[in-house]
């Protein structure tokens, strides 16, 4: 069995659909024949799994912000900002500008399924065979490579107008200001949008990327026969 399954990966990786379909079928399946339409079917569910059950969580209050794998920090330039107002005692005010961060993002990710749902059906047979063997997060990256552009688009504006409507243009004009007030610091006044943009979608990625690792590592995640009987092929 194991010489069997090294020589189907060896295969896969060097020969056209034709030629490995007549290896996938010389494989037990437990169940029949998978055809090539069946791969890329159950790398479709895969995918759909990791949106239904990880991004759709992001979009739910602290869906960012407690979530210690995707939470949106100050970035590099601001944490002295955080920094200074910790250290005068404004505790509550630096959390409070962290938290409508991540209240952007998780409004923001609301308009990621349908783009993602759109990029899983354009899934074929060849995406499917490469995703199958590649890494653990190769079908986040091909989400990722067919989707970011577009989400990023999407998500921008998004989270401008999300500033405005959980008053975060508001409480960083005053977290800005008190720091700015603070002597011997240098004055700051950073445009956030384009920052958490780019942090709401490496969120996103994030979350897809666990449930691939768990469908691909577990096989109590692999919660469909065709899932079972696809990444089989990769075990």
């Amino acid at each position: 069995m194991i010489r069997k399954l090294l020589t189907f990966v060896l295969i896969f990786n060097l020969t056209a659909c034709a030629e490995l379909q007549s290896v996938v079928d010389q494989l037990p399946q437990g169940g029949g024949v998978l055809s090539n339409a069946d791969i890329a079917s159950g790398l479709r569910q895969a995918l759909d799994l990791g949106i239904d059950k990880q991004v759709s969580k992001l979009t739910q209050k602290d869906g960012f912000f407690k979530n210690e794998l995707v939470k949106i920090l100050l970035p590099d330039e601001l944490q002295k900002v955080d920094k200074g107002l910790r250290d005068i005692g404004l505790d509550n005010l630096a959390d409070e500008g962290l938290k409508v961060l991540n209240r952007a993002a998780e409004d923001a990710v609301k308009e990621a399924t349908p783009i993602f749902i759109n990029a899983v059906k354009d899934i074929t047979f060849n995406d499917a065979k490469n995703i199958l063997l590649g890494d653990d997060n190769a079908a986040t990256q091909y989400l990722t490579s067919r989707t970011q552009t577009e989400l990023y688009n999407k998500f921008k504006p998004v989270i401008n107008n999300s500033f405005s409507k959980v008053g975060a243009d508001q409480i960083w004009a005053n977290l800005i200001n008190k720091y700015n007030a603070i002597p011997f610091t240098n004055n700051v006044n950073p445009d956030l949008t384009d920052y958490v943009t780019g942090e709401a979608l490496k969120g996103v990625y994030t979350m897809i990327a666990v449930e691939e690792k768990e469908i691909r590592n577990k096989v109590s995640s692999r919660t469909t026969d065709l899932l079972r009987k696809v990444f089989a092929l990769q075990d």
